[in-house]
């Protein structure tokens, strides 16, 4: 699939699926907890494929089965309200279930190690790998409980949060196709990648800020500003991950993360726009809007 197609299947399918699952409340959005759980799964698998080219590593299953772990805690935080009962201690059990999983790596090392030559290698990128592809997906399930003036605000939040990513890189892809050929090879991480696209993209996911200030004015009355700031860190934060995952990808020596998706490799390849700006969004949006309750 050309890259034209690619992006007409991402516009014209992906995110009106995205979006449609997002917007989907029942049970306090549990289809969406349920794409999380397999992102989180699918992404440690292929990530852990990526490191193993040139790391020792511990136990694939056990990897993905914690990164899988963390974000099935997150979903349960989200949904067994839907059902009458509230997880105890709120968001933090959901760090317990990572300080937890860290506990683990660290005690599956020191115990069953019998050479400790590669020993830092293997708990620092076990380490990474969790935290990537578990931990910082959970800030998405997170969104799921806000609520202003006891009413959820979790469809316009996430939808206004997936806009500005998609903004962000199609927006780049756009100004970088017509009008940065003479700025490419600014990083060499991603030699086709321009400065005029990386713009392009800051203007994009403001864009996407404006878009939804106005489609829900009534939730960010007097806003306007703080999701333009929003949106030009989701931006940021948005192109740093695409560029890490390309790092990750060329210390590797291979082009995509995954053949999952079609025209667009791996589940990596989706997610790494995702994984470093959720958490911005969320602590900024607590921020500037919150408290949730």
């Amino acid at each position: 699939m050309s890259k034209v197609a690619s992006r007409l299947f991402t516009f014209f399918v992906g995110v009106p699926l995205v979006i449609g699952i997002v917007m989907w409340p029942v049970l306090n959005h549990l289809p969406l907890h349920l794409l999380l759980i397999l992102a989180a799964s699918v992404g440690a698998s292929e990530l852990y494929d990526i490191f193993a080219v040139n790391h020792k590593l511990l136990p694939k299953k056990f990897l993905v089965s914690c990164s899988a772990f963390i974000s099935i805690i997150a979903g349960l935080y989200a949904v067994l309200p839907a059902f009458n009962f509230t997880p105890p201690y709120g968001q933090e059990i959901i760090t317990f279930a990572y300080i937890l999983v860290l506990l683990l790596i660290l005690v599956l090392e020191v115990f069953t190690a019998q050479d400790f030559k590669h020993s830092l290698n293997k708990i620092a990128t076990s380490t990474f790998i969790i935290t990537y592809t578990g931990f910082l997906l959970t800030f998405i399930s997170r969104m799921t409980v806000w609520q202003m003036y006891g009413t959820s605000i979790t469809t316009p939040c996430i939808s206004i949060f997936l806009i500005m990513v998609f903004f962000t890189d199609s927006v780049a892809w756009f100004f970088g196709v017509l009008f940065g050929k003479s700025t490419r090879g600014f990083v060499k991480a991603s030699p086709n990648k321009s400065l005029v696209g990386f713009m392009g993209g800051l203007l994009g996911a403001s864009a996407a800020g404006v878009l939804g200030y106005f489609i829900w004015q009534d939730l960010f009355e007097g806003g306007l500003v703080k999701l333009i700031i929003t949106g030009i860190l989701i931006a940021f934060s948005s192109i740093v991950g695409d560029l890490a995952e390309s790092v990750f990808k060329r210390s590797a020596g291979i082009k995509d993360s995954g053949n999952i998706i079609p025209g667009r490799g791996g589940m990596l390849d989706s997610l790494d726009s995702i994984v470093m700006s959720a958490p911005i969004f969320y602590i900024l949006f607590s921020i500037f809007f919150g408290p949730f309750n």
